[in-house]
């Protein structure tokens, strides 16, 4: 049998895929979530790391910039002492007027690479707070892939989950002769018209799944070979056990949506899909006519996909149930 499983790899390994500025995490093959993980984790790590450098530099930067401006704060006072009473000191002559002049060119210089170089820690430390913003920006960006691929991982692991329950839904049955195949009716009576042969003697009368009015048409799902039918009633109609069987099977399935699927014994199975909700649990036994759900509508119009199965093989539901 073909599987109908939904392709959840390929969504964890993209969740990489988002970029978020100088933050992009390294993209890993999309069909390789493991790889995909560790790259996001080496990531988050860089982060960690580049913040915690700019963290020290920036309280580095704060004690120098400090002294910087106490630096800038005093030559520009002594400058200004120096420049005040003009370029020619009282009564000092050429000479005293040269050295004048050449502290006062000294003390400009001097406060000229003090300020400069106030202006480049300021303009760093700028960067630096700029930088610290932009890693939290990223973190909480990468948090929300992790997210993703995490949620990603999880729904994967659930597909395979059913994927499994699925398959062994129709590797379980008994033989023809199982006790519960025989019980018909909610209160755990037994139908005086149950064949003698079991589900392979119902060929032809099978109880039909929704009560009144109902369009049917052949289909198949994704995965099958066909031979099911889209059963079209209202969305909410009852959907009933057409025979006595045990629940094999009750979740939802790729394609098939919210599914139940009921064994008959003897490899024989009936395939409830597309419903609303199920109202039956695996193992439950349940009899003819009984409740199991209610017809949904997955976006196509309200309807049952119903199939009869021999083993994995889908074979002709229209025939099972006499039309």
């Amino acid at each position: 049998m073909r599987r109908a499983g939904l392709p959840f790899a390929a969504a964890l390994g993209g969740a990489l895929l988002a970029s978020t500025g100088h933050a992009a995490a390294p993209t890993a093959p999309p069909n390789d979530p493991a790889l995909a993980l560790a790259a996001l984790d080496r990531r988050v790590a860089d982060l960690d790391s580049e913040e915690q450098s700019d963290k020290l530099e920036l309280s580095r930067l704060g004690g120098e910039v400090a002294t910087a401006h106490a630096r800038v704060a005093a030559n520009g006072r002594a400058f200004y002492k120096l420049t005040r009473a003009g370029l020619l000191p009282v009564g000092g002559g050429f000479d005293a007027l040269v050295t004048h002049a050449m502290r006062v060119e000294r003390g400009r210089r001097m406060l000229t690479a003090d300020i400069g170089r106030e202006a480049r820690m300021r303009a760093r430390a700028v960067d630096l707070e700029s930088g610290l913003e932009r890693v939290a920006r990223d973190r909480v960006a990468l948090a929300s892939q992790r997210t993703a691929m995490d949620s990603a991982r999880m729904a994967m692991q659930d597909e395979v989950r059913r994927q499994a329950a699925f398959d062994r839904a129709f590797e379980s049955s008994t033989g023809a002769g199982a006790d519960y195949v025989a019980v018909y009716g909610g209160a755990g009576g037994v139908a005086s018209d149950v064949p003698a042969g079991g589900f392979a003697a119902a060929r032809g009368r099978l109880l039909f799944p929704v009560a009144g009015r109902a369009d049917v048409h052949p289909a198949q799902r994704d995965g099958t070979d066909g031979n099911g039918l889209e059963i079209r009633a209202a969305a909410g109609t009852v959907v009933r056990a057409a025979f006595a069987g045990r629940v094999a099977f009750a979740d939802r399935y790729g394609p098939y949506g919210r599914i139940v699927i009921l064994d008959h014994g003897d490899h024989y199975y009936t395939v409830s899909g597309n419903l609303d909700e199920f109202d039956v649990k695996i193992g439950q036994d349940v009899g003819a006519g009984e409740r199991v759900g209610t017809v949904g509508d997955d976006g196509q119009g309200s309807m049952l996909y119903f199939e009869v199965r021999h083993g994995s093989q889908a074979v002709a539901a229209g025939a099972w149930l006499g039309l």
